[in-house]
């Protein structure tokens, strides 16, 4: 996807934005009788606005949005073996990137790193779980308990990024009220009840022939971003983001490449 170029008047806007949030910040901290504490946390709230406003300017691509998962996994892993700092050429050789592409993602969200040290690494955790809203746990709700929906329901890889399966629904009288992987499985006629749990994530993992329907009663629920596991095509509304996995199709194209 194109980046949006940015004018000369949008940059002098920018600009004026950002400096008179720092102004602003500078004058609180000389007219306020506060604590350090109180400030400190203010003045960082305030150059986070600047940095969120100032990335409204840019339209960062998809493939961009989509290595970022892979360079966090890989400063959670970083981080938890005690590495303090990274290299965009360190990062590039653990995960099949160019130390160019890895720059030139991060740089759409400002300057993370610090030229001939790297990347501070809990920083960029943090950063990028920012950047994603995964700074705070994001609950989704499977709807299809068979064999597909069962091995998500067992995959521990989710809990790193923040991403927690809060919800599991199924159309078998047979499995509503089991357990399974620790959820209780539930009627697909409480999809409804979504809204009122703080639930914004739908994963779909029913047949083909059912994940329209599924579809629309998640958009209905207050569903706000769907991963989409049936070998179909589904139509939401544009606010809606939709992503889809048909893992046959990725197969397929595999023989292709065979010499």
């Amino acid at each position: 996807m194109t980046a949006l170029r940015i004018g000369q008047g949008s940059l002098e806007k920018r600009s004026v934005f950002i400096n008179m949030v720092m102004e602003g910040t500078i004058a609180h901290e000389r007219t306020q009788n506060k604590s350090d504490n109180f400030i400190n946390t203010w003045h960082k709230s305030n150059i986070t606005a600047a940095r969120k406003a100032s990335m409204r300017y840019h339209k960062v691509p998809d493939e961009t949005i989509k290595r970022l998962p892979i360079y966090l996994r890989r400063a959670i892993q970083l981080s938890k073996s005690g590495a303090k700092c990274v290299s965009s050429a360190e990062l590039a050789s653990l995960l099949g990137v160019s130390p160019w592409q890895i720059r030139k993602d991060l740089s759409y969200f400002g300057g993370l790193g610090t030229r001939g040290v790297g990347y501070n690494v809990d920083r960029l955790v943090n950063h990028i779980r920012e950047i994603l809203k995964l700074d705070v746990i994001q609950k989704a709700a499977l709807v299809g308990v068979g064999n597909l929906g069962s091995a998500i329901l067992a995959f521990p890889g989710f809990l790193p990024f923040g991403l927690e399966i809060a919800a599991a629904f199924d159309i078998d009288k047979r499995k509503v009220g089991k357990k399974c992987n620790g959820l209780i499985v539930e009627d697909i006629e409480r999809l409804g009840t979504l809204r009122k749990r703080d639930i914004t994530l739908g994963i779909i993992a029913v047949p083909g022939d059912a994940a329209q329907n599924i579809a629309n009663e998640l958009v209905e629920a207050g569903i706000k971003a769907i991963l989409n596991l049936a070998p179909r095509y589904i139509e939401v509304p544009k606010r809606i983001k939709v992503i889809t996995i048909d893992i046959a199709l990725y197969l397929a194209r595999l023989p292709y490449y065979i010499p």
